[in-house]
């Protein structure tokens, strides 16, 4: 496996990437849904605010992750992990926590503090994330599922409290994905 960050010429197969991992675990109205936030990320995100990684194998792109701007009270950079897909017949072999602690690395080398995500704790705390509450850092619309909020430091220090509203990017401005 090679991890290598993301170029525009792997949107079309990325895309199909998201929608059939997703379409597989979740069902097909799911697979499209993702595959459409995947499309909206890429084509509404300006370059500065995303960071994309991609694992191949083969010229395959078996596995694929974006970091997107994330702004917090506190002014530090951050970005959020989300989402991320690996290929259907290669999920459980660790492609994905080396695809994440590749961008985490990548993130650091670019001077980013903070990394958030929404997600499964079980597989996330595998690459550092930890729960974090509310009252700590907000997310940007009312969480679903407030066990799933979970961030790290970058830079050696704890998340600090920060009072005051989050902001994500537009692909992500909508309730529904949170």
């Amino acid at each position: 496996m090679k991890n290598t960050l993301w170029k525009p010429s792997d949107t079309e197969e990325i895309i199909r990437l998201y929608t059939q991992v997703f379409a597989a675990s979740e069902g097909a109205e799911e697979g499209e849904r993702i595959g459409k936030l995947v499309s909206d990320l890429v084509t509404k995100t300006p370059s500065d605010d995303l960071v994309g990684c991609v694992s191949k194998h083969d010229d395959r792109i078996v596995g694929c992750i974006f970091f997107s701007r994330f702004n917090v009270p506190s002014g530090e950079m951050a970005f959020m992990l989300s989402p991320v897909a690996i290929a259907t017949d290669l999920q459980g072999t660790g492609i994905g926590q080396q695809l994440i602690n590749y961008g985490l690395e990548h993130l650091r080398s670019q001077g980013v503090s903070l990394a958030f995500t929404y997600g499964n704790p079980a597989f996330y705390s595998k690459t550092g994330f930890d729960h974090i509450e509310e009252s700590v850092v907000t997310a940007p619309y009312p969480l679903s599922l407030p066990h799933g909020w979970l961030a790290q430091s970058l830079d050696g220090a704890a998340v600090p409290a920060m009072r005051g509203p989050t902001q994500c990017v537009e692909a992500f401005s909508n309730p529904d994905y949170w």
